[in-house]
């Protein structure tokens, strides 16, 4: 099968994913919080950067590479965190981790997924990530990074924009809990969803292994927003920074900056990268497109940022990159890929992201990223900054 005529773009991977999964799982996977205009206002942003496109250059030899933290990355992008992947798709993480280490992109493991450090560790490669949820008491602190450096994680990414749950209205209406029960409901949702049923119940249903070294007893089950991660959690602060920063010997990255004013002060403190995020829309409705702040980000601090929030495909990846991110990240789309068509999914979303990006560099006459063109605004037909 042709899988680049079948599904040539995320959205078709996201349409063959709603109709592989239970509702509960799609819900769970697809949803924001509130209204979810801030996941609409992501996509519309995007939407309002554009490009004037180039003839007459000739035919371009095009080279995607780019460089983080001083090492040459084949591919601008890389598989951004997901809590519970193993809910999407039997084995997510190792199928994802697999698929980035063969293509030489970075993948990132969270605290609250289905498979631990340990389980991770045969299949990563050189550009692992480990992504943290803040916990608060400082021996497990201390021994969840210790775990990750064993694993082979080299990059740490402290998750600082999810200081509460938030309620995502409608995973909470799907009835979807922490861990997850197949109920009655969900279970007649499961048995119309044959692929994935089959896989959970050879593999069984997931839980957050990470901290099964931390847990004890059964806690019965909390809302899907609040999960067994919280009862460890802490809203971190900026001395919560400084402790992750003097006991991590390695690159750590802040992911959730929205402020430019916190920009400066993150850089002095020693991060090696920020991550401009509003959490793709699922933590808070009222905030502002990730791609309208990053201008702004991006004056306030001379370290790289990595960007996510919203993107599909390509373009939007060249939308982030010419308003001065370093790197792009994905994450519902990594998922929409495992549950669309299993194994297989991860290799061909990096294929595809691949050639979009090659088709639209052709396009504006770009022979490499640092040749990209400035944007422009497709209201105003004018500069961006």
């Amino acid at each position: 099968m042709d899988l680049h005529s079948r599904y040539p773009a995320i959205s078709d991977l996201a349409r063959r994913a709603q109709q592989r999964l239970p509702r509960f799982v799609w819900e769970f996977l697809d949803s924001g919080t509130g209204t979810e205009a801030t996941k609409a206002r992501n996509r519309a942003a995007l939407d309002r950067v554009g490009f004037l496109p180039s003839i007459l250059h000739g035919p371009l030899d095009v080279d995607l590479s780019t460089s983080l933290f001083g090492e040459k990355l084949p591919l601008p992008f890389g598989v951004a965190p997901l809590g519970m992947s193993g809910l999407i798709w039997p084995d997510a993480e190792g199928h994802l981790a697999r698929s980035a280490a063969a293509a030489g992109i970075p993948y990132t493991l969270s605290t609250v997924a289905s498979q631990s450090p340990e389980d991770l560790a045969p299949h990563l490669g050189e550009k692992a990530w480990f992504q943290l949820y803040p916990p608060k008491d400082p021996d497990i602190r201390k021994d969840m990074l210790n775990r990750a450096k064993a694993a082979g994680f080299k990059v740490l990414v402290l998750t600082a924009d999810v200081p509460v749950a938030s309620r995502r209205e409608r995973q909470v209406r799907s009835g979807l809990t922490q861990p997850p029960r197949l109920t009655p409901r969900l279970l007649a949702q499961a048995v119309s969803s044959p692929a994935w049923a089959l896989g959970m119940a050879r593999r069984g249903m997931p839980h957050m292994r990470t901290l099964d070294k931390y847990i004890s007893g059964d806690l019965g089950s909390l809302s899907s927003t609040a999960h067994v991660g919280y009862l460890l959690r802490t809203s971190p602060d900026w001395d919560y920074v400084q402790w992750l920063r003097d006991h991590w010997q390695g690159l750590m990255v802040i992911k959730g900056v929205m402020r430019p004013e916190d920009a400066p002060r993150l850089q002095q403190m020693g991060l090696d990268a920020l991550w401009v995020s509003n959490h793709s829309g699922r933590q808070f409705d009222g905030s502002p497109a990730s791609i309208e702040m990053l201008p702004a980000i991006r004056k306030a601090t001379s370290l790289p940022l990595i960007f996510d929030s919203g993107v599909e495909g390509g373009l939007d990846m060249l939308r982030a990159l010419a308003l001065g991110a370093d790197f792009v990240m994905l994450g519902r789309a990594f998922h929409f890929a495992l549950a669309a068509l299993g194994s297989t999914g991860p290799a061909h979303l990096i294929d595809m992201l691949k050639q979009d990006l090659l088709a639209n560099m052709g396009q504006l006459g770009a022979a490499n990223l640092a040749a990209l063109p400035a944007p422009i605004s497709l209201t105003s037909v004018s500069q961006l900054p």
